[in-house]
């Protein structure tokens, strides 16, 4: 006998087609496998359109945290730290909690501790993956919903439409990531300096001269008191999409941070030639969207985990925060190492939080520009 869905609950508050629909969502899920405590934690969470996609496109939980490790050859500690870091929930290891797409992901793991590398060395490539494939996740799960959606869609064919695109999607995203990972591994491993004293010593390549900006959307805190998340969140992504398409190589966008972007280039010039640019592109989104200020440093750093550390990380931040709007402003040794075509004055020097002794900061300009832009403050 099936599940008594409304004696469970699951159909509280519904009446009419509504409970229609997530009756008939309920009996196809209960059909296709799922638990009663799953569908309870799926009306519980809001999430019972996307439990569908998951079974089609991932499969029923079969399996145990314990026995996917002894199946994978790898020990249990390691497949709990290996979830962890990817940013995943660690079930109870008696638990039917995994999927065979888990076993196949411990089996990689596996290959990667045969081929060499160590634990500590998937731990650091799977926890920079893991963040940039969670947002990945969640940027397709959006178009998945805008695919499927449609005014007046019921919970049930929601449920169904997503599953079918998503079904579609999942085999074109494999080669897709293959091919975008190889680009960036062919272009990291030509930009990686390895000199004559690390081959000497077979350790990696120490710190290296690289100028750093980060560009800060002003007021952004503020703002979101005033509109909606929604809104304050296209503003952020739309500094990353600008950010994106202007840093081109030797500069590398490293990372955006809610209302702020962080640039890495070996030449100062050419990382003072973007933060230009990103400072002109958001001056010509126009009022609704914030001023910019970037604020600009140079020294020894140590690239770790798709990150950079150092002083001018922390220099390039602290210059940030204290410029002034609709600015570029850099330290002296910026100043120092670009060519001609820009433009400097003198900004005094600023005791700076976390920074020892003052710096003496300079306003950057083209060469070309007339006068102070004209949404600096």
């Amino acid at each position: 006998m099936g599940v008594d869905f409304a004696g469970e609950g699951l159909l509280d508050g519904l009446d009419g087609d509504a409970r229609t629909a997530r009756l008939e969502l309920l009996e196809r899920l209960e059909a296709e496998g799922a638990s009663l405590d799953e569908l309870r934690a799926a009306v519980r969470d809001g999430l019972l359109v996307f439990l569908l996609a998951e079974r089609l496109v991932d499969g029923p939980p079969r399996h145990r945290l314990r026995d996917v490790a002894d199946a994978a050859g790898v020990p249990l500690d390691l497949l709990v730290a290996l979830r962890r870091a990817n940013g995943l929930p660690v079930p109870d290891p008696d638990a039917v909690a995994l999927t065979d797409l888990d076993v196949e992901a411990m089996r990689t793991a596996a290959a990667f501790r045969a081929a060499g590398v160590s634990d500590e060395q998937m731990l650091d490539v799977v926890r920079v993956l893991g963040r940039a494939m969670a947002q990945a996740a969640e940027s397709m799960r959006t178009i998945g919903l805008e695919l499927a959606l449609e005014p007046g869609t019921s919970e049930a064919e929601l449920a169904r439409r997503f599953a079918e695109r998503s079904a579609a999607l999942v085999p074109m995203l494999g080669p897709m990531l293959e091919q975008m990972l190889r680009l960036h591994l062919r272009h990291a491993v030509g930009t990686e300096a390895l000199g004559a004293d690390e081959r000497a010593a077979g350790t990696l390549p120490a710190a290296r001269e690289v100028a750093v900006a980060f560009a800060d959307l002003v007021g952004f805190t503020r703002l979101g008191e005033e509109v909606p998340p929604a809104e304050l969140g296209a503003i952020a992504e739309r500094l990353a999409a600008l950010a994106g398409d202007l840093a081109e190589p030797p500069v590398r966008l490293v990372k955006t941070i809610g209302d702020a972007a962080m640039l890495v280039s070996p030449d100062v010039d050419a990382l003072l030639d973007v933060a230009l640019r990103l400072h002109d592109a958001a001056a010509a989104e126009g009022d609704a969207f914030p001023q910019l200020r970037i604020g600009v440093a140079a020294g020894p750093a140590v690239a770790r985990a798709g990150d950079w550390y150092g002083r001018p990380v922390n220099l390039a931040s602290r210059i940030t925060a204290v410029a002034r709007p609709g600015s570029v402003l850099a330290a002296r040794e910026v100043r120092d190492a670009a060519r001609d075509g820009y433009r400097w004055s003198a900004a005094g020097r600023r005791s700076l939080r976390g920074v020892d002794g003052s710096v003496a900061l300079y306003r950057a300009r083209r060469a070309d520009a007339d006068g102070d832009d004209r949404r600096e403050a």
